[in-house]
């Protein structure tokens, strides 16, 4: 191969097997694509004529996902090629102000709205030559490279049915089908069952009592010693990794409401998820005596905001979208109204633009947060009248949508804060009533009430009836002066003043500043209370719901049907013969160990996370250990633990042991560093082949429905599922194993009689007729007039029948939501005016209720491993393990990764456009004293080590290894001590490596492994085999933790 040709590859790389797309007829015209377009296709046609690329008809409207922002984008078609992709202009991220949802996309199509370099480089993705067509099943061992491909109708035959499935390569095992695994289909058992499990958990009933109600049933469960572990169901697992609205509910109704099992994991504990986690925590409503409701996606309203205090995330290069928040900030910056300070080791993008950087010690961010809460408290710098408030009556008084617990008193039980005290506890009240002190008054408070305004005086240490008593706030303030700032100071690497000069400049704007923080801040074992000290600042000024304050996003139209109001379908409830599924998942997510019957004292043999879910780190970890049970079979889509997991690799050898899982199935795109490993793959389709209801975005201040919808032509083979023509793709799978076995929700009558599900438009055609009909009266969208009908048509006209038949879209719908169905399609979703995202200074779609500074439910909780209590405000932390005991420092630099705004996990490695044009590898980045200190100089090798990984080697398996190595670049932009590598380079799949197909072997891309990945050297937990550090109640795996070496090669 010629890698240093413009794109690297040609037609003839490929040509020799059918099962890639590369030796596709489909990609001949199309090589273009993978380098630059040539100059006849982007002028324009004969002289007078429009540019075609456009002409209405040449453009379809869909949703991106290059990253997870899932921007709203107008792909540009010649021939039924995607030639350029652009932002679409009816949506607010995409255009300010957004144009007229009213505007017809025949006169739209001139306008085109912003987009990223990586959404624009998306048809190289969809283009890739690597891209599976064809069902593969390896012919070698697992992870050895070798396949063939086989007919989609004999592997789905195969994996529902098992048997000796590799007995042609000398694997005379027996494997269990998925037929043998989903053995409980009576829905009306399983409910029962769930619901007996649900009492065994309360305490309510025994596991003698249950095992007596169903001793002619015993045969489905796990084991029925532990009913809680659920039916033998449980023992198949769908890991999940990058997947939207629409494909979740599709996926969540195949895994848990027909074949019946709890396992439906995401990845998102390596995202963001504690600080999701900690928002919905800090603003959950209290209702019916739970704590329930929060809002995760928290955000400043970063156009009117005057001051941002900005932790651990990279708003100009990733976060929830540079198209989204640059603008603003960037407009902010310009004009004088915005000033930022940036805390990050690293000086990011939008550090180089910020007032002040903090280059603050990794892992720090809570010490820091606490440093500013002391000095707010201490110099009075708080909105008093606002945290007084205490019930929804006297925040309305102050006009407040919100107020908080800072003046609710909590019960200290052994020195320790427990529970709020409730009114009944000092016959004060009711069980559902809190209690709060106010001029020499103990009064009991209803949180939601609006007929008695109720204030609490913020800082009180008391006794009642022999309780000791002390306000949240109060608990808070005592864990801030706890330490000095100087101590505070020398915690986090900065200057004393500076965490002065920030607190005065953060409670120097009223309401409008914020305190803006992802991933930098959370993914360390100390994330939770790191979240939670920053969340406090936002509250400590008053700030949700303000302009220029906290902002939620404003979300969308429900497309479930759920919310009953002239929806036409609720499609949860149309699913006749729909399972229950129940028990304890693999990654014990969202029960507590001491409810299980698995409990026997401290510690359990592995975390618990009670509070958290889709538990990405522990899934593989649990396999092998068989905890809380052993693993059948793993269907594996669009994730690539080895590749994304901290310390991934170190799961090799249970991805490569047949006992550990019997039977591994991936649905992936390509073939990547995980499905690599599999024993068959099944092809999906990319983003621009799709159907979603896309992301609610993070920071849409007005309601916003993006679609997915298919724009070109599917690149998958063609089969046939219930009498249906349909790509092969994850949704085809589905549809065919649910054909196979027979299960509920799928199939002929599969909503009900009469409507069928046979078809993934059958499914998502509803979801945008749910969204056309909004949800209330008055908000249907109009009809399609016969031009944009015509339109519709013409702009899908080289779509292959398998993908758009208008025929059968209709007949997925009642005629007379067609047309409104075709309004939302042709504009790529609803979207509402960003003229309605503001009233009377206030956010319109604001969240309202309580703030939280007390977490009670988590203050009462205990770590499953360690025993120890967790806390319910926010604390400094230390870096430790599972056991709470402090991770030493066992390397010389504090290891931490980034992303480029160029960059994400896996796919972009295939658009040259962005990771060989612009960057064609990463960097090792050190600080010029390191690298004085080491002998170093820009453009030497060198090899990372951890602990963990002492010789800084990667096992690939199958007798292959390489060293985690890489190019230094100084940088003083960096702080010393520090090494920061970028974390999408250096594959060894995803096209990278050789690989045999139907006895062709077919050469990889040697760009695609340039640079380092570094993740095979994170730091484990001593306690916990092949495990990475991890937050515990957030669930976050830790990816800044590690302490590394450094050694030239």
């Amino acid at each position: 191969m010629n890698t240093n040709q413009k794109s690297g590859l040609t037609r003839r790389d490929f040509i020799k097997s059918t099962a890639l797309l590369g030796g596709c007829s489909v990609l001949a015209s199309q090589m273009g694509i993978l380098g630059t377009p040539s100059s006849a296709e982007a002028a324009t046609t004969e002289e007078g004529n429009l540019y075609p690329l456009a002409q209405p008809e040449n453009i379809i409207y869909t949703t991106c996902l290059q990253c997870t922002t899932a921007c709203l984008v107008k792909v540009k078609l010649l021939n039924g090629v995607a030639m350029k992709i652009d932002g679409n202009p009816y949506s607010s991220t995409n255009l300010l102000p957004n144009l007229s949802y009213t505007l017809s996309p025949l006169v739209s199509s001139q306008v085109d709205g912003k987009s990223c370099c990586k959404g624009q480089a998306g048809v190289q993705t969809a283009y890739d030559p690597y891209r599976l067509r064809k069902v593969l099943k390896r012919v070698g061992p697992r992870g050895s490279g070798k396949w063939k491909s086989v007919p989609f109708d004999q592997a789905v035959q195969e994996i529902v049915h098992g048997g000796q499935l590799f007995e042609e390569i000398g694997e005379e095992r027996n494997i269990q089908g998925i037929k043998d695994i989903a053995i409980l289909r009576d829905a009306k058992l399983m409910s029962s069952m769930a619901k007996d499990v649900e009492s065994i958990r309360s305490k309510k009933m025994t596991v003698q009592e249950f095992k007596s109600k169903y001793q002619d049933n015993l045969k489905y469960l796990i084991d029925p010693e532990h009913p809680d572990l659920g039916p033998k169901n449980n023992q198949f697992l769908f890991q999940v990794g990058r997947i939207h609205n629409g494909r979740i509910e599709f996926t969540r109704r195949f895994v848990k409401n027909a074949l019946g099992s709890i396992n439906w994991i995401e990845k998102t504990s390596i995202c963001g998820q504690t600080s999701n986690k900690a928002w919905v925590a800090s603003t959950n409503l209290f209702k019916e005596g739970k704590w329930t409701g929060g809002t995760k996606t928290v955000r400043p309203d970063w156009a009117n905001t005057e001051f941002v205090l900005v932790v651990g995330t990279r708003v100009f290069e990733a976060n929830y979208g540079p198209v989204q928040e640059a603008e603003p900030i960037t407009d902010g910056i310009i004009n004088g109204r915005l000033k930022l300070a940036v805390v990050d080791p690293q000086l990011s993008k939008v550090a180089s633009k910020a007032w002040k950087w903090l280059p603050s010690k990794p892992g720090t961010d809570g010490a820091l947060g606490l440093g500013l809460i002391r000095w707010i408290l201490e110099n009075n710098r708080f909105d008093k009248k606002y945290l007084q408030n205490a019930n929804l009556a006297a925040a309305n008084a102050d006009m407040e949508s919100t107020w908080s617990d800072s003046s609710y008193l909590v019960k200290i039980v052994n020195g320790r804060p427990e529970k709020f005290l409730r009114a009944n506890e000092v016959k004060l009240g009711t069980e559902n009533q809190f209690v709060v002190f106010f001029q020499g008054n103990f009064i009991a408070v209803d949180p939601n009430s609006t007929q008695k305004e109720i204030e609490g005086e913020l800082f009180v240490t008391t006794q009642l009836e022999g309780i000791m008593l002390k306000s949240s706030l109060q608990l808070l303030k005592e864990e801030a002066f706890s330490r000095t700032l100087q101590e505070y100071a020398d915690i986090t690497g900065l200057a004393i003043q500076d965490i002065i000069d920030v607190a005065k400049e953060f409670t120097s704007h009223g309401k409008k500043a914020a305190v803006e923080f992802y991933r930098g801040a959370v993914k360390h074992t100390n994330g939770w209370y790191n979240a939670q000290a920053l969340i406090a600042l936002n509250f400590l000024i008053g700030n949700p719901n303000w302009e220029g304050g906290l902002a939620k996003p404003a979300g969308g139209w429900d497309y479930l049907g759920s919310s009953g109001h002239n929806k036409p379908y609720n499609v949860n409830k149309l699913h006749p013969g729909k399972l229950s599924a129940f028990g304890v998942p693999i990654t014990r997510e969202g029960w507590q160990y001491e409810e299980s019957t698995l409990f026997k004292g401290y510690p359990a043999l592995r975390p618990w996370y009670p509070f958290s879910g889709n538990v990405a780190q522990e899934t593989w970890p649990s396999i092998s250990d068989a905890y809380p049970y052993s693993m059948k079979i793993v269907l594996l889509h669009s994730h690539n633990p080895m590749y994304s997991l901290p310390g991934g690799s170190h799961q090799l050898k249970t991805l490569l042991d047949t006992s550990k899982v019997p039977l591994l199935i991936a649905s992936d795109i390509i073939i990547g560093e995980t499905s690599m490993y599999a024993d068959y793959i099944f092809p999906d389709i990319s983003y621009l082949e799709q159907w979603g209801t896309g992301q609610m975005p993070q920071h849409y201040r007005v309601k916003t429905s993006s679609v997915r919808q298919p724009v070109i032509a599917p690149l998958t083979e063609t089969v046939v599922v219930n009498g249906e023509k349909l790509p092969i793709c994850l949704e085809t799978l589905m549809l065919a194993i649910a054909a196979e076995m027979g299960l509920s929700g799928f199939g002929q009558d599969g909503f009900d009689k009469g409507i069928d599900l046979k078809r993934p438009e059958d499914w998502y055609l509803k979801l945008v007729a749910n969204i056309a009909y909004g949800d209330k009266a008055g908000e249907v969208v109009p009809d399609a007039d016969q031009k944009e009908l015509l339109l519709f048509q013409k702009s899908r006209r080289n779509l292959t029948d398998s993908l758009f038949n208008e025929e059968k879209w209709k007949s997925a719908l009642k005629p007379e939501e067609w047309r409104k169905v075709v309004c939302v399609l042709n504009r790529g979703g609803r979207f509402e005016s960003y003229d309605h995202a503001y009233s009377s200074n206030q956010e319109k779609y604001p969240f309202t209720g309580i703030m939280r500074f007390y977490l009670e439910e988590i203050g009462t909780s205990r770590h499953a491993m360690s025993g120890q209590y967790f806390w319910g405000h926010a604390v400094y932390d230390e870096i430790t393990d599972s056991m709470g005991q402090p991770v030493p420092v066992d390397g010389d630099y504090k290891l931490i990764t980034y992303k480029e705004v160029f960059g994400t996990q896996s796919r972009t490695i295939a658009d040259y456009w962005l990771e060989t044009d612009i960057a064609n590898q990463n960097f090792v980045l050190l600080n010029s004293q390191d690298a004085k200190q080491l002998g170093l100089k820009n453009g030497d090798k060198v090899r990372l080590s951890s602990k963990s990984n002492p010789q800084g080697i990667q096992d690939l398996g199958n007798d292959r290894s390489r060293y985690v190595e890489g190019i230094v670049k100084i940088r003083e932009g960096i702080r010393p001590g520090v090494v920061a590598v970028s974390t999408h380079y250096g594959h060894w799949a995803y096209g990278a490596n050789d690989m045999e197909i139907d006895g062709v072997v077919i050469h990889g891309d040697s760009r695609r492994v340039k640079g380092t990945h570094v993740n095979p050297i994170f730091r484990l937990d001593d306690h916990l085999r092949g495990t990475t550090l991890s937050e515990p109640i957030g669930g976050s795996a830790s990816f800044y933790d590690t302490w590394v070496k450094v050694l030239k090669v």
